[in-house]
């Protein structure tokens, strides 16, 4: 009887686990997918890490994706995360170790780069002004050639943003 109890109890067993494994859906590929951005890139002494999303154009305008004078997230999906594992002075401004939230303000000339301490927003819909860290003005600069998908780089104690034909550099100590 006990070998019976067993052998149900095992069959049972593999039956639900192996509907499990079987069950699990695993979503696709995300449209704009995440990347991270690292200061420097090499070495254990890092500056700066900025966690993002990178939307592409696919033959829309930049000014639909970004609105000059809307706040806007600085990629897809959550709100860009921006660490700096010491202080900085990002654009003029002091800014404290620490993690932060990456928003912009687009413009035609000049872009304002926005550090804030809330995390873990989708977006820009909950931004409050009102948890600036620091707001820095940088200008817009014509791209060599047309970026499609929204680009982040940093080197030579600057923070580049890119995207369509337009790139935007801040400098940072």
């Amino acid at each position: 009887m006990k070998k019976l109890i067993t052998t149900i109890a095992i069959f049972l067993f593999a039956i639900v686990f192996t509907n499990d494994i079987h069950a699990q859906k695993f979503p696709g590929l995300d449209k704009s997918p995440a990347d991270v951005l690292l200061y420097p890139r090499r070495g254990a002494d890092k500056v700066m890490k900025v966690v993002y999303s990178r939307p592409q154009l696919k033959g829309r305008s930049l000014s639909k994706l970004a609105p000059n004078g809307k706040v806007w997230r600085t990629g897809a999906n959550e709100a860009s995360q921006i660490t700096f594992y010491k202080d900085v002075t990002f654009g003029g401004k002091s800014v404290k170790a620490g993690t932060y939230s990456l928003f912009t303000i687009p413009g035609e000339k000049e872009w304002t780069i926005i550090i804030n301490s809330a995390t873990n927003d989708w977006g820009a819909f909950s931004y409050n002004e009102g948890k600036d860290v620091a707001r820095v003005k940088a200008s817009v600069s014509k791209a060599a050639k047309t970026i499609e998908a929204f680009s982040m780089a940093a080197n030579g104690g600057k923070l580049y943003l890119g995207w369509g034909d337009v790139v935007v550099a801040v400098p940072m100590e």
